[in-house]
């Protein structure tokens, strides 16, 4: 039983981290799926749901309002969900006619705000983002030059990390998102991306689907839906958004449970996906799924290889497992020394990626405890 359990993690976590990687690899140079672009110029509305954004709202609405896109095209639709700063004032601000600002006194979550922004919106492209990032001025007509192919039903565009030199998870998390996106980048190349980057992603208007109300993940809920009804998501590397590194791991680690929840939310509000019965959903399943179920095989891989180590299993396979062990226990080693030496104020890069993989898959753990034990006020976007 321990050697199956040893054997059946190692593939897991293999095939989780690397194999799945690999297939979409290959797919997307065996068979690759063009995207027609061409330079046109729908009407574009940009959607933005906040709460307390005073800092960030009229920089963001100075950065939309300057890109590079015909001023005639575009407009700007702020919601502010139950704000109790400055951030409605601040906007109505810099209301005109290409500005608008709704605002509602109780917080009702991320997904009504978003679903209000969209009823009012009057572009057929609907570009949504975040109060703190700030895009390139083409990133805008970077993602609509995809939709000149009527195949395409949504677009992700790029988030890049600058700055963060005073963050203590920089290395481990720059390594981290450039993984995930050469990920992305590959899928989309062979058919679809499994999701957004909710910083910056279009939609066609009239493929939207109002959000159940308390949706965590509409960078993947909307994208899931356009996919499942046979349209493309496609990444866009040309349409680029900034943000900052998290500052300390406590904070990504509070950001990834809530993301990671929201995977397992997704299977609640979209029960098909359990149902492998199509290449996106295997995508789901290889992307999404795995990764949450990778800490649980690594604990097994774990202690299934402690008990083969001390089974007293004679020949070559014997100090195999103590061999495998070892490596094992010098990378969990790594893994708490990085994170002391964060609390010291110093990092060192293998160190720091170890402990943001153990930070990561740890996430995933005490998402699963959550869910099931019911922390329905995870869901709130203020937890």
């Amino acid at each position: 039983m321990a050697r199956i359990l040893f054997w059946t993690s190692v593939l897991a976590v293999s095939y989780a981290y690397v194999g799945y990687p690999l297939i979409v690899w290959m797919l997307a140079r065996l068979t690759p799926r063009r995207v027609s672009k061409a330079g046109i110029t729908p009407t574009v509305s940009v959607v933005i749901a906040c709460h307390d954004e005073a800092r960030n709202i009229e920089d963001r609405i100075k950065n939309l309002t300057a890109s590079d896109y015909p001023k005639d095209r575009l407009e700007v639709i702020i919601v502010s969900d139950g704000s109790t700063d400055e951030t409605v004032e601040l906007a109505r601000r810099n209301a005109s006619d290409r500005v608008r600002v709704f605002a509602y006194p109780d917080q009702r979550g991320k997904a009504e705000a978003l679903n209000l922004g969209v009823h009012a919106a009057d572009g057929d492209i609907v570009v949504f983002a975040d109060a703190r990032q700030r895009f390139e001025p083409n990133a805008i007509k970077e993602l609509v030059a995809n939709f000149s192919d009527q195949s395409v039903g949504a677009v992700s565009g790029e988030l890049v990390f600058r700055g963060g030199e005073d963050s203590s998870v920089r290395e481990g998390v720059g390594a981290y998102w450039r993984y995930e996106k050469w990920i992305r980048k590959n899928e989309s190349r062979c058919g679809s991306v499994i999701g957004a980057t909710g910083a910056i992603y279009a939609i066609r208007r009239e493929l939207w689907m109002p959000l159940p109300s308390a949706t965590i993940l509409d960078d993947v809920f909307t994208p899931m839906q356009i996919a499942l009804a046979g349209r493309r998501v496609v990444f866009e590397d040309k349409a680029v958004a900034y943000d900052s590194v998290a500052e300390t791991a406590g904070h990504e680690f509070s950001r990834k449970v809530r993301t990671l929840a929201g995977n397992y939310q997704l299977c609640q509000l979209m029960p098909r996906l359990l149902v492998p019965t199509r290449a996106l959903v295997f995508q789901f399943y290889s992307h999404k799924l795995m990764r949450l179920a990778a800490p649980l095989f690594l604990l097994l891989l774990l202690a299934a290889n402690v008990a083969l180590a001390a089974s007293g299993i004679e020949g070559g396979m014997s100090y195999f497992y103590r061999a495998a062990l070892a490596c094992q226990l010098v990378f969990y080693f790594s893994a708490t020394v990085g994170g002391y030496v964060l609390n010291l104020d110093r990092r060192v890069r293998l160190l720091n990626v170890a402990y943001v993989f153990s930070v990561m898959n740890a996430a995933a753990l005490v998402s699963l405890i959550y869910v099931v034990f019911g922390k329905r006020n995870l869901w709130a976007r203020s937890e």
